[in-house]
């Protein structure tokens, strides 16, 4: 976003001037979306003499990428940039894990707090257990009250035996409510190693804030940063970034 940081007069593209750095466009993936955004992008660092090195179009769908790269391509030819490559959207590099889960919900934790870096593939509520909604029966987040808790668990268990599988792998549960927790429960957190987060929030309003949580990568997801540097060198063309590093 080339205006993050106008709030102090120093946008990204008073940022680049200052510096004499060329920039490399990142946008997100599409066709008519996506050269839409970039010729607004592109007219803020074109006001500031700005020189745009290339353009990286970033989490498209597998199937639409031949088609993005082709039509955006065009595009881009015609306005005299570079399209330096074409990233695939990687659902993988959206899992969330429990410590940023904890922190949407402004949760606290209950019990195994040093597994606060699981992270999540699917979640589920307490009291819609649903065997053809659940995508994986790994990494799951289970939501639920304490008054539930028991029901939730024997639920799931049924429902891994209906798939032919011993268990699934919760890797982490939040419990609303305030009623008191049964030691059998605590004593099978403890076994498994779950991290469990009591939150003031009720079910709904959980699964909304986490659905609208912002995931990055970071140095706690160590597994997105290999995956992240791996797309990147096999989409990615840096040769007109080297060519200008070293003409500079």
């Amino acid at each position: 976003h080339p205006g993050v940081g106008s709030v102090v007069d120093l946008s990204n593209a008073d940022v680049a001037k200052l510096l004499d750095a060329g920039v490399i466009m990142v946008v997100e993936g599409g066709i008519g979306n996506t050269i839409d955004r970039l010729k607004m992008s592109i007219a803020v660092f074109e006001q500031q003499n700005v020189p745009i090195i290339g353009v990286i179009i970033n989490k498209v769908l597998k199937s639409k990428m031949e088609d993005v790269s082709n039509f955006v391509g065009i595009k881009l030819e015609q306005m005299g940039l570079p399209l330096l490559g074409v990233i695939p959207y990687e659902p993988e590099l959206e899992l969330p894990l429990m410590v940023g889960i904890l922190n949407a919900v402004k949760g606290k934790v209950l019990y195994n707090e040093d597994y606060l870096d699981n992270r999540i593939e699917d979640i589920i509520a307490g009291s819609l257990i649903d065997l053809e909604e659940l995508k994986s029966s790994e990494n799951l987040l289970l939501i639920v009250s304490v008054k539930r808790l028991g029901d939730a668990l024997k639920r799931l268990e049924k429902v891994a035996k209906r798939r032919g599988e011993k268990d699934f792998h919760i890797s982490g549960i939040i419990v609303t409510g305030h009623s008191e927790i049964q030691q059998s429960h605590i004593d099978f957190f403890l076994k498994e190693q779950i991290p469990v987060i009591l939150t003031e929030l009720d079910t709904y309003e959980s699964v909304v804030k986490i659905s609208r949580m912002e995931v990055k990568i970071n140095t706690r997801t160590p597994w997105k940063i290999v995956k992240a540097v791996a797309l990147f060198r096999q989409h990615i063309n840096i040769e007109p970034v080297i060519s200008r590093t070293l003409s500079h």
